[in-house]
C-alpha cells in the first residue's frame, strides 16, 4: 500500500526562511491526517529529501538558494518518487505562475492562505488535483482572455533593457550605436506591444513577462 492511499499523507516543507517554515510546519501539526516527515531550507536539499522520503506531497517556496522552486520542481517531477509539488509562496506574479505551472506544479498558493485553505490544499494535491489561490486562479485566467501579444523583437529588448538601467534616448542611441530618432521609433513599437503609454510602465510589464534579464531588469 502506498502512503497515498493510507490515512495519514506525508509532506515536506522546503523554504530558506526558518520562521516562515516552522511557522507552515506547526499550522499543520494539529491535523491528524497530515505528518511532517521532512524539511529543508534551499532547493537542492529539498530534491534530495524527496528522493529519499518519497513523501506524498512537497510545500515548496519559489525563491531559494542553491536551487530555486522551480527547478526544483522540475527535478521532484521527473523523479521516480510521484510526490506532487505545492507551490507555497509570497510571489503571483503572471511569469512566476506559468514557470511553476509548467515546471509541473499541481497547485500554487500564496502564503497568506489559512490554515484549512492550506490542508485541504495538501489533501486535493495529494490526489492528484490541481490546487490555485484565488488570486492567483484570476491571473491566469485574466492572462488566457488576454490577445495573443507580439513579441519584442532583439533590438527592441536592447532599448528596453537600456531604459531600465535609465539611460535617457540620447545615451541609449550611444550605446546601442544608433541614432536618437531610431531609438524613439524602437520605443513607441514597445509601447504598442505591450499596450503602455511611458517608459517605466513598459520596464514593469516586461518584467512581470519575463521579457527582461539581466542588471536592468532587477
Amino acid at each position: 500500500m502506498t502512503s497515498q492511499e493510507s490515512a495519514v499523507l506525508r509532506v515536506v516543507v522546503v523554504d530558506d526562511h526558518t520562521v516562515m517554515r516552522a511557522g507552515v510546519v506547526a499550522l499543520l501539526a494539529p491535523d491528524p491526517g497530515i505528518e511532517v516527515v521532512g524539511e529543508a531550507d534551499d532547493g537542492r536539499a529539498g530534491v534530495e529529501l524527496v528522493e529519499r522520503l518519497v513523501p506524498d506531497v512537497a510545500l515548496l517556496d519559489l525563491r531559494m538558494p542553491v536551487l530555486d522552486g522551480v527547478a526544483a520542481t522540475r527535478d521532484i517531477v521527473a523523479g521516480p518518487s510521484g510526490t506532487r509539488v505545492l507551490i507555497l509562496t509570497t510571489y503571483d506574479t503572471d511569469t512566476e505562475i506559468e514557470h511553476a505551472v509548467e515546471a509541473g506544479a499541481i497547485g500554487y498558493l500564496l502564503k497568506d492562505t489559512s490554515r484549512e485553505q492550506l490542508v485541504d490544499a495538501i489533501r486535493s494535491a495529494a490526489r492528484g488535483e490541481t490546487v490555485l489561490a484565488p488570486r492567483v486562479a484570476q491571473k491566469l485566467v485574466a492572462k488566457m482572455r488576454r490577445p495573443v501579444q507580439a513579441a519584442l523583437t532583439s533590438r527592441e529588448v536592447d532599448v528596453l533593457k537600456a531604459v531600465a538601467d535609465g539611460l535617457s534616448n540620447a545615451d541609449i542611441g550611444r550605446r546601442l550605436v544608433i541614432g536618437e530618432a531610431t531609438v524613439k521609433t524602437h520605443l513607441l513599437r514597445v509601447f504598442a506591444k505591450l499596450d503602455v503609454s511611458d517608459r517605466t510602465r513598459a520596464v514593469v510589464v516586461a518584467m512581470e513577462r519575463g521579457l527582461l534579464d539581466g542588471p536592468g531588469a532587477r
